[in-house]
């Protein structure tokens, strides 16, 4: 244990710790809008422009879509532009497939599980580029597909009538 100075230690026990024992409530769990599924035929987008592990906001896409498509909607992600780097299947350190820290993966055990499940992933072959990414470096499963295609998915999801949860970060 470090040696610590006097007024280390006053800072330190200033506040009980631990302030509340272990399994103590810290939020309601009150669900305040209806548990909606999904009605016959609608469809579930989620658009993904960003960054794996820069923010949650990958992540948090990913975990949008596996719910949306557990509550029957017809579900599908599109990674494009630095969100392509969200699909690559060569994550981990110091090898691939092995995580450094907690989570390293979280990107691949969720996409793995979205596509297992029936959900589509498809992936910006210009993203991939701008980044220096290898097509065949790719998560199984994956569907790469050409720079033209955003706008084209966007509409046919559109006039499918489909929530689109568009995410970004710059």
């Amino acid at each position: 244990m470090a040696n610590f100075t006097e007024n280390e230690l006053r800072s330190m026990n200033e506040i009980p710790h631990p302030s509340m024992p272990l399994g103590s409530k810290l939020y309601g769990e009150t669900k305040v809008f209806p548990d909606y599924k999904a009605n016959p035929g609608e469809k579930f987008l989620a658009l993904v422009h960003g960054i794996a592990h820069e923010s949650s906001l990958s992540y948090v896409a990913v975990l949008q879509a596996i719910r949306a498509q557990r509550k029957g909607y017809e579900t599908a992600i599109y990674f494009y532009g630095t969100g392509a780097m969200n699909a690559m299947a060569t994550r981990g350190f110091p090898t691939v497939g092995n995580a450094a820290f907690a989570g390293q993966l979280n990107a691949n055990e969720g996409l793995a599980t979205f596509i297992k499940e029936g959900g589509k992933v498809y992936v910006c072959r210009f993203g991939l580029a701008l980044h220096g990414l290898r097509e065949e470096d790719l998560i199984e499963g994956t569907i790469p597909v050409h720079p033209l295609d955003l706008q084209d998915c966007l509409i046919e999801y559109s006039r499918a009538g489909a929530f689109i949860l568009s995410t970004f970060q710059i």
